[in-house]
């Protein structure tokens, strides 16, 4: 299995160009870095409903793990808007049973950058640019504001 770097496609790149996902929470990249991520969405019926999403990246994952003991699932897309600076591309969707949202950065040839793959934030529907500011909104209402210029979510992927 490649990495990425030096050419060869990862399971990440592979699986995205096949329209999956791993089937676990993290930021992933294509060349199998990932992030572990911890993200909490109040339902549509809860109380707390319309608040924002809880969003922090911890440390590294290993990405095979991930798919030998959690699987994939298949990218189900929702949106996909055009970066206000030209510099690629934020979409996102959902998957599973409902329970699952990703949000997506790529590229302006729309190559993968990172998915965020998270499984109880359900799916998101829209996003709203704030500067560098992504505000993204999931079917419960609730929305998750990402800061694209953070290590780990600029556009090119560095960081962590």
């Amino acid at each position: 299995m490649g990495t990425g770097r030096g050419g060869t496609a990862g399971t990440v790149a592979r699986l995205w160009t096949a329209g999956e996902m791993p089937y676990g929470d993290a930021l992933y990249r294509p060349d199998d870095t990932a992030l572990e991520l911890h993200v909490e969405g109040p339902g549509r019926y809860h109380p707390d409903a319309g608040q924002p999403i809880p969003f922090r990246l911890g440390g590294p994952v290993e990405v095979a793990r991930i798919v030998a003991e959690c699987g994939t699932t298949e990218v189900d897309p929702a949106f996909e808007s055009a970066l206000p600076d030209g510099s690629g591309w934020l979409c996102g969707g959902g998957s599973g049973m409902g329970n699952v949202g990703y949000l997506a950065r790529l590229a302006p040839d729309r190559s993968l950058r990172w998915v965020a793959v998270m499984w109880s934030s359900n799916p998101f529907v829209a996003v709203r640019h704030e500067g560098t500011t992504a505000v993204c909104f999931n079917d419960w209402g609730n929305r998750l504001a990402l800061d694209l210029t953070a290590p780990a979510l600029a556009r090119d992927g560095c960081g962590s």
